[in-house]
């Protein structure tokens, strides 16, 4: 049984790098890649099936078409218009999209990043976003089209300038930024203050389920009591908020049972539990079935 699947740019530049069709309108380094033609056909072949590591950040914008992944656990639909972000270490399982489906994307290290926006962080890539997805308006679209293209152009050009593409990556960055605040400003005011803690709550789960597994750290996280999350979360959604914890745990040991040779020690241990009794207990609650028995 293989580890959990990566693919890195170095790993992506040279999977496409014999088809000369892949390469047309994408720019690939080990730091930085800009397409202006993703490939459905390279996407289904590295992602459908199976979840797979992104060690870099990824920024999509469909512009035509949809798509149905799964992103860091957590199953979307994205239509054209929508632009979604996939920080560092992200995981990603693909199910299925449009045949026509149409999209630019960039990808880039943490180290480019930093030299791109440098002392002053957006606060959308500050590292408390695992990922995001924003549905843009004609204009803005047309915009981020354009700088996009500018990017692409000036990558792609012999002779291109590093500090050029530096400034190129900044402006799309802040962009970006400047469109997440403005999302997050118009959505959290239509929102009730419950539903704005169930979003808040869901982002630390994503984020933390496998290490941490009760309601108290979550409480703690948003300066609330444990009964008055749990109230809440149940009132908005309908399931305990144990209930979200542990299915975010269960499907990242699922990950781990499937996708890695990983001993059940070794799972508990990075899972946080005291022992691999206490993991196969958990998971025979959960599905009916020992870690052992789904692995086969």
């Amino acid at each position: 049984m293989a580890d959990l699947h990566q693919l890195n740019l170095t790993q992506l530049k040279e999977l496409i790098g014999s088809s000369e069709e892949h390469l047309v309108g994408n720019y690939i380094t080990r730091n930085l890649a800009v397409a202006r033609n993703v490939q459905l056909a390279l996407v289904k072949e590295q992602f459908q099936g199976n979840a797979t590591l992104l060690p870099e950040m990824r920024i999509l914008l469909i512009k035509r078409g949809w798509a149905h992944v799964t992103l860091n656990l957590m199953e979307h639909h994205f239509a054209a218009g929508d632009l979604v972000y996939l920080g560092t270490n992200g995981i990603i399982q693909y199910h299925d999209a449009a045949s026509d489906i149409q999209a630019i994307g960039i990808s880039m290290t943490d180290e480019l990043l930093q030299l791109a926006i440098g002392n002053s962080i957006p606060k959308a890539f500050d590292g408390h976003l695992r990922s995001f997805q924003l549905h843009l308006t004609r204009d803005e679209t047309d915009y981020y089209d354009t700088l996009h293209e500018l990017l692409s152009r000036h990558t792609m050009k012999p002779e291109s300038n590093s500090q050029v593409t530096l400034h190129l990556v900044g402006a799309l960055l802040w962009y970006i930024n400047h469109l997440w605040s403005r999302h997050v400003q118009s959505y959290r005011q239509s929102q009730s203050r419950e539903q704005q803690l169930f979003t808040d709550f869901l982002q630390l789960v994503s984020q933390y389920a496998p290490e941490h597994h009760t309601i108290d750290f979550y409480a703690s996280r948003l300066c609330l009591t444990a009964r008055y999350l749990s109230t809440i979360i149940r009132q908005v959604s309908g399931k305990s908020a144990k209930q979200w914890i542990d299915d975010a745990l269960l499907t990242r040991i699922k990950i781990e049972l499937k996708h890695s040779d990983k001993s059940m020690t070794t799972i508990a241990d990075e899972m946080n539990f005291p022992n691999p009794s206490f993991l196969a207990k958990f998971f025979k609650r959960m599905t009916g079935m020992t870690p052992s028995q789904f692995r086969r």
